[in-house]
């Protein structure tokens, strides 16, 4: 089976890229849509004799949200890199983490003639860069690692696209694998895979939506990113659930606020209390906001 998904996965990245050898010295780049969004938020604070009380702290967190699409004809390839890291300090304690995401995704498709379908191929990839603890500051229990756990999903399907601004992919043959190679959590059996294991292998349906709208409200855009997998051979009515929603607020040209809301559900997924006792899954959500610097680049 896995020899299976490498292929398929090989396959996803040769196809696209013979396609555009074929074109490159025609169009050159002509074809290509290149930008995205980089943000980069901080504050601090600084006490001395302060009698409130309080604590100083720093923290700070980068984001960036690009794109490379290549469209001609009836081919059309979206390639998407979504990527966020973040800390927070308090006096002396430990640095921790309050942003850390790691997103790709390659998305071919060949469009069914006059129509806004397309034949679709999917691979997109999902870890963090960083260790993850369920104890911050005191950082002694790992809760996660780069590539612990990892998300890899390719899929076949059709691809709904009318505009540059909205996509509707649903594939009913989909593999998802998650990968957990930090080997203390794999012998935990942590996110799903079996005790000892590195990596699950699942196979079903899957939904994805992308969605954005500038000036929403002036100088405001949002987007949107839904993603939904059901494994067809075990418990298919326990959907895994990964929303994703994010506000971006223009001041002037290089100073933005940004809003964002992550919401998942994952049924591999097992809560662990402050006890260190594992439970059953929940639902997790993540909001973050930001004021500082940034910028706009490429086409829009």
């Amino acid at each position: 089976m896995r020899k299976i998904i490498n292929l398929c996965l090989l396959a996803l990245l040769v196809i696209p890229l013979g396609v555009h050898g074929q074109t490159a010295g025609k169009d050159s780049l002509s074809n290509w849509k290149i930008g995205g969004n980089s943000s980069l938020t901080f504050n601090q604070v600084s006490l001395t004799n302060w009698s409130a009380g309080g604590k100083n702290s720093v923290a700070g967190t980068f984001l960036l949200d690009a794109f490379f699409n290549y469209s001609k004809d009836r081919v059309n390839w979206d390639n998407a890199l979504d990527l966020g890291y973040g800390l927070t300090k308090q006096g002396s304690d430990n640095l921790v983490k309050t942003e850390d995401k790691l997103y790709l995704s390659s998305k071919f498709g060949y469009r069914v003639d006059g129509s806004k379908w397309f034949y679709s191929a999917l691979l997109d990839f999902k870890t963090q860069f960083a260790t993850g603890y369920n104890d911050p500051p005191e950082n002694t229990v790992k809760l996660s690692e780069f590539m612990a756990p990892a998300y890899i999903n390719f899929s076949l399907g059709m691809d709904y696209k009318p505009n540059d601004n909205f996509s509707l992919y649903l594939s009913p043959l989909t593999s998802k694998m998650t990968v957990v190679r930090d080997d203390s959590l794999s012998r935990d059996g942590a996110f799903g895979v079996d005790a000892n294991k590195h990596i699950r292998s699942e196979w079903g349906a899957s939904l994805k939506l992308k969605a954005q709208k500038a000036d929403i409200v002036k100088n405001v855009d949002v987007s949107t990113r839904l993603d939904l997998f059901s494994n067809l051979g075990d418990k298919p009515q326990n959907v895994d659930v990964d929303w994703e929603l994010a506000f971006k607020m223009k001041v002037n040209d290089f100073l933005s606020a940004v809003a964002t809301f992550n919401l998942i559900y994952d049924d591999d997924i097992k809560y662990i209390n402050k006890d260190k006792e594992t439970e059953g899954p929940r639902v997790q959500f993540k909001q973050l906001f930001g004021f500082g610097i940034s910028y706009k680049f490429g086409d829009k």
